[in-house]
């Protein structure tokens, strides 16, 4: 695929030609009538994805070091230990915030 950009979130990965073509639809604003309409089906779709009925899937905007941050800040302590099995490269960025 010469010429064309890979994803490298934790890639590289190719996204095959029809996957690209079906992204090529204009983004949707946040302030659009639409836009409630699109989250509630997004939310939904997600609850289907991890098979739950009463669980509450929730987007978060954010790289996965934004996320990574955020869960560790909402669930630790300062001076907490933290056990981690480092797999990936993922991994290692969520233990560097962790010992931040």
């Amino acid at each position: 695929m010469a010429g064309s950009n890979f994803l490298f979130v934790p890639g590289p990965t190719n996204v095959p030609m029809r996957v690209q073509r079906a992204m090529m639809v204009p983004m949707e604003d946040h302030r659009s009538p639409n836009f409630p309409h699109l989250t509630h089906a997004v939310l939904s779709g997600l609850k289907d994805i991890f098979r739950t009925k009463t669980g509450t899937p929730f987007i978060f905007s954010a790289s996965g070091t934004g996320c990574w941050e955020a869960a560790l800040t909402n669930t630790l302590s300062p001076g907490d230990k933290v056990l981690a099995h480092v797999l990936a490269s993922s991994a290692i960025c969520g233990l560097t915030c962790a010992s931040a």
